[in-house]
């Protein structure tokens, strides 16, 4: 390394919010088993007579791979409500198989969670960083 290169400054990274945190890990958490629910809907033959089987484990892949890219966009405000879009479509599979409606109540529970109360968390911290630091005694 030479001394050029330590005088570079280092691009700040942003810091994540509550709710950006606990929402992508529900959504990555949630996309796996998605996915194992698109299984189970092949498995049982859950599709109408008109729609080939393996259209469940396309859709659980869909829906996974859906859930991990809104993951990654939380940073938006727009993600929060594709979020809660995701959930509704995943509440829809238990149309087909009715053991999706416990999925459904679990991760959307966790997902109520995470954007409920990690909102909650983020006005609170931004109310602390913009209170002044009370007067700290210097040693006299």
């Amino acid at each position: 390394m030479t001394s050029d290169d330590a005088q570079v400054p280092q691009a700040s990274t942003r810091r994540r919010g509550a709710a950006e945190s606990l929402g992508s890990i529900v959504l990555v958490f949630e996309s796996v088993i998605v996915f194992l629910a698109g299984l189970v809907v092949f498995g049982l033959g859950a599709l109408p007579p008109y729609l080939a089987d393996w259209w469940g484990i396309v859709a659980g892949a869909v829906l996974g791979v859906l859930m991990i890219a809104v993951a990654g966009m939380l940073r938006h405000r727009w993600a929060f409500w594709a979020g809660w879009v995701l959930q509704a479509v995943l509440g829809l599979g238990a149309l087909l198989v009715p053991a999706i409606l416990f999925v459904f109540l679990i991760f959307g529970g966790l997902w109520a969670y995470a954007t409920i109360k990690g909102a909650q968390l983020d006005a609170r911290n931004a109310r602390r960083a913009a209170e002044p630091l009370p007067d700290a005694p210097n040693g006299d």
